[in-house]
């Protein structure tokens, strides 16, 4: 959620950070329903001050000046209990407003409308040439991966995946974890799942992404998009010393998706599904070291790539490609063969 403090004192920045983000919302009303909001529990708060003194007093207050005062109280009594409701209405819709507000671009994210506009930081590794016409994955994995038996029981975009090739996505998840531990960051498996109001907290359920959670209605709960959904919530209500930062967590977990504007789209294989296990980094620092631990990220994601030797290309997101929680991201893509071209296989923010 954008800071009420920013919106407040500089809506002008928050309005060109929409701008270089290609994205209309008009923050003027957002400002009437917080100078409302504002007003009443002014209000409100002189009452409670009132209701609070009156409490004080009456018991130091004998005859007709008893009664004026026991008047005057359920007067108060029944005026903060008109006004609760609307001031919990404002509230509600004032959050819900908060929340339709992006993250700002950092100030060195490439401004573009939309993909297109993403700029290529640099390629890594050398493409392999073949004298033949590469296969793709799905071919090569010759049975491993079955997406025909899995529609019958779950429906499109899951996959079974078996042999080897299960063996394989282990040994990768044991690789990142070795690789990353060393360099100080704690293993965890987290929940799979997430309360409403932590997840909104995470930025998670704004904008068009609540499209893309499952959300189970009977518990009141979501399914999570990633590991790092309820790896950031781990620390919530806590205070950290600055002595203990920054504190690095590697996550691994089944995350799930519901592909929402994805109709149409690689809806053969398994590189669109609504199920997929995935290792996430996530760090906690101090907000002068963020750039330093965000560029110390990449560094190990393409540690990661290079001691797979595959070949990669990095590429920094655009602001109208970003995602609504990011100030900066990068992607890495990793060269298909079988495609002939690079498609997206980490992401950072």
């Amino acid at each position: 959620m954008i800071n009420l403090e920013l919106l407040r004192t500089s809506p002008e920045k928050i309005k060109e950070g929409l701008k270089k983000r290609n994205m209309k919302l008009d923050i003027e009303p957002i400002l009437e329903l917080d100078k409302k909001h504002r007003e009443l529990l002014t209000q409100v708060e002189q009452l409670r001050h009132e209701q609070n003194q009156l409490s004080k007093e009456i018991g130091h207050v004998t005859g007709e000046e008893w009664t004026a005062m026991i008047k005057q109280m359920k007067a108060l009594k029944t005026r903060l209990k008109e006004l609760g409701p609307e001031l919990g209405l404002l509230e509600e819709a004032l959050r819900n407003a908060l929340q339709s507000i992006p993250n700002l671009p950092a100030a060195d994210a490439p401004v573009g409308r939309d993909e297109s506009e993403n700029a290529v930081a640099r390629e890594v590794g050398k493409k392999p040439a073949f004298d033949f016409k590469p296969k793709d994955y799905l071919t090569l994995a010759n049975g491993l991966i079955d997406t025909e038996r899995s529609a019958k029981v779950a429906g499109s975009r899951f996959a079974y995946v078996f042999g080897d090739l299960a063996r394989m996505e282990f040994a990768l998840v044991n690789l990142a974890f070795d690789t990353l531990i060393p360099h100080g960051f704690i293993p965890v498996n987290p929940p799979v799942m997430i309360k409403p109001k932590v997840y909104e907290g995470m930025g998670r359920l704004a904008g068009d992404q609540k499209e893309e959670r499952y959300y189970l209605s009977k518990d009141d709960l979501y399914l999570v998009g990633s590991a790092e959904h309820t790896i950031g919530p781990i620390h919530m209500d806590e205070i950290f010393d600055a002595a203990d930062l920054p504190r690095r967590y590697v996550g691994f977990s089944t995350c799930f998706r519901r592909e929402a504007g994805s109709y149409g789209k690689d809806t053969k294989g398994i590189l669109r599904v609504h199920q997929f296990d995935k290792v996430e980094m996530f760090v906690f620092s101090l907000p002068e070291n963020s750039e330093e631990e965000h560029r110390f990220l990449l560094s190990r994601q393409e540690e990661l790539m290079q001691l797979l030797k595959l070949p990669y290309r990095v590429v920094q997101i655009c602001t109208g490609d970003m995602g609504f929680t990011d100030a900066k991201q990068y992607d890495i893509e990793t060269w298909l063969p079988g495609q002939n071209q690079y498609r997206e296989t980490h992401s950072w923010h």
